[in-house]
């Protein structure tokens, strides 16, 4: 028997929301209410993620942060906090990561291992993608839900949803 669906919501921090940031999802506002219907329709399985930098730089993070050192700050700065609309909401469930995909070992220990994972937030082109992937290959069943999430750009957001609509039947997007 398949458990009640997890939602999860995907970094819906100041760093996406706020025009002067580099990684402004043009369309972030547009996304709150969707994920405020979700929220409620899930009734407590829900988790919010949160990246934030790693600690200790290493690999291909090293370049990553010279590409966008408005970045590398501590995972305490205000930037990375949860906007406010969603904070409001009091999520039972925080997962904060310095990865894009969010799918391991701290979210895996509140949903299960094989859960039903529906998706939303930011950005689709990156962090909603990278969780989507990585959870399918585990093995969870992943809805991601278009209107509740933004990208980088409409372009983005666009070839994102296309890429994740290849590996249905493990992932499906809805519309």
């Amino acid at each position: 028997m398949t458990s009640a669906p997890w939602l999860v919501v995907v970094d819906a921090q100041r760093i996406f929301a706020d025009p002067a940031s580099e990684w402004y999802a043009p369309r972030f506002a547009e996304t709150v209410e969707p994920i405020r219907e979700l929220v409620a329709a899930h009734e407590g399985r829900v988790v919010q993620t949160r990246w934030v930098p790693p600690h200790v730089k290493h690999g291909s993070w090293i370049p990553y942060f010279e590409t966008f050192p408005f970045a590398d700050r501590s995972q305490y700065d205000p930037i990375f906090d949860i906007v406010e609309e969603i904070a409001e909401l009091h999520l039972p469930h925080t997962v904060s990561e310095p990865t894009f995909g969010k799918w391991g070992e701290q979210l895996r220990s509140v949903t299960g291992a094989d859960a039903h994972l529906v998706l939303a937030g930011v950005a689709t082109d990156c962090c909603v993608l990278s969780t989507a992937l990585a959870a399918a290959d585990a093995g969870c069943t992943v809805e991601v839900v278009a209107a509740a999430c933004a990208g980088s750009g409409d372009e983005a957001h666009e070839r994102a949803l296309q890429a994740m609509r290849l590996y249905a039947p493990q992932i499906t997007v809805r519309d």
